[in-house]
């Protein structure tokens, strides 16, 4: 049966390189299974459509609603503004205030997409406009996008959470502390970076004019920063369940869009509705492909031999995760996090249950592995976002990307499997 299993494994992967649409590609590999693993696909069928109808997964398509509403509403062109005040006035600040923003917006979102959507066309131009290489400025905008996947609540927690049982709160938490050391050395690398680049400063006069509009910028950024509040408080203050704090998330966005900052109107608001429905839909679609298929791999007991296999290979725990970390990092860069999670969780989940690393680490490994994936080529989805959005080429931003992959993301992954406090810290704090 496993030579079978490899067989499906090398047709997912051919389809995968071949560019057809991942929903097919699963799709395909599932029908492969279901003619020569000798399996039930009705019986298969039916128990995915039941999982399908989880509360839990309704968290999902409401928090991809909550962000393309927030994309078009205004509420990050104020949150940039707000966190200018206070370090755009330095030499480089304009881009710890990309970061910083993008960090925020994760708190809201939880899709790196967003980050993107709605800070790239207010920032790349001004960051360009002060001298920032358009390259550079993308690249950043792009890589402090992933953020968003890191920053509770994140979208591929909740599929976590979901796939392997695990306490989703806790999932939120352990992302927490990777994800603002990442944010903290894209903008230390930010600020070295920019004594290189001929940038426009603002004069003294501008600045204390900024200053005395601290209060108002405050003000008007309130209800953005409200939002955060509002989701993560009703979370762990037991208020409401993360499909709730969904569904809140999205409601919110539409006064604060229409009547706050008005940048939701009747005319886009179609449009954004639309775009998020077809989003939700291609991704509801593909996951229960996914969902299917990696259930068929539990059932032959895949995950039991991959255990047996890779033991018999060595037992070194340091190794193992090192070969955990690479089989993540590839696998991101083929499928996308929410395929990734859904699709290895399951597998490797009982491995590194043999090694000592418990679900709610293991979440962190995952997530902060699968969200480099949607910068690195050939998947890279938020990377060629970034340079839709941009206008800019692919060789201006692929060394500036790598750079911060390589210096201030690929450090924190490595801290992430080996250093546990640093996942486990709030939800042991908290009493997860």
């Amino acid at each position: 049966m496993l030579t079978i299993v490899f067989f499906d494994v090398v047709l997912l992967v051919a389809l995968l390189m071949l560019s057809v649409p991942l929903p097919f590609c699963f799709g395909g590999a599932l029908m492969f299974m279901s003619i020569f693993g000798d399996l039930s696909m009705k019986s298969m069928m039916l128990w995915g459509f039941n999982q399908m109808t989880s509360s839990v997964l309704l968290a999902s398509p409401l928090f991809i609603l909550a962000g393309t509403l927030m994309s078009g509403s205004g509420i990050a062109k104020s949150l940039l503004d707000f966190v200018d005040i206070f370090i755009g006035k330095i030499k480089g600040g304009l881009g710890v205030v990309c970061a910083v923003t993008c960090a925020i917006i994760g708190a809201i979102s939880g899709s790196g997409f967003t980050g993107v959507a709605a800070t790239g066309p207010i920032m790349i131009p001004r960051m360009v406009e002060q001298g920032y290489p358009r390259g550079y400025a993308t690249a950043l905008v792009t890589v402090s996008s992933i953020l968003g996947l890191l920053i509770p609540p994140s979208v591929i927690m909740i599929i976590y959470g979901w796939v392997t049982e695990t306490s989703i709160l806790a999932c939120f938490l352990s992302t927490v502390g990777p994800g603002l050391l990442i944010t903290a050395l894209f903008s230390i690398i930010n600020l070295v970076w920019a004594k290189k680049f001929d940038l426009t400063l603002e004069s003294s006069i501008v600045i204390k004019q900024k200053r005395r509009e601290i209060l108002p910028r405050t003000w008007k950024a309130l209800p953005a920063l409200m939002m955060p509040v509002i989701i993560l408080g009703g979370i762990y203050g037991g208020v409401f369940t993360p499909t709730e704090a969904a569904a809140v998330a999205a409601v919110y966005s539409l006064p604060v869009g229409f009547l706050i900052y008005k940048g939701l109107k009747l005319g886009n608001f179609y449009e954004i509705i639309r775009e998020s429905a077809s989003t939700v839909g291609s991704i509801m679609v593909m996951i229960i492909f996914c969902l299917m298929l990696s259930q068929t791999y539990v059932m032959l007991k895949v995950p039991q031999a991959i255990v047996e296999i890779v033991f018999n290979f060595t037992q070194n725990r340091f190794i193992l995760l090192f070969l955990v970390n690479i089989v993540l990092f590839l696998s991101g860069m083929i499928v996308n996090d929410i395929t990734g999670m859904i699709l290895l969780a399951p597998l490797l989940l009982p491995l590194v249950s043999h090694l000592g690393v418990t679900p709610v680490h293991f979440a962190a490994i995952m997530g902060v592995n699968l969200a480099m994936g949607g910068v690195t080529p050939p998947y890279a989805s938020i990377l060629y976002l970034g340079m839709r959005i941009g206008k800019c080429e692919f060789a201006e931003i692929l060394k500036p990307t790598m750079i911060f992959l390589l210096v201030g993301y690929l450090p924190i992954v490595f801290l992430t499997t080996y250093w546990p406090p640093l996942v486990t810290f709030l939800p042991t704090l908290l009493g997860y």
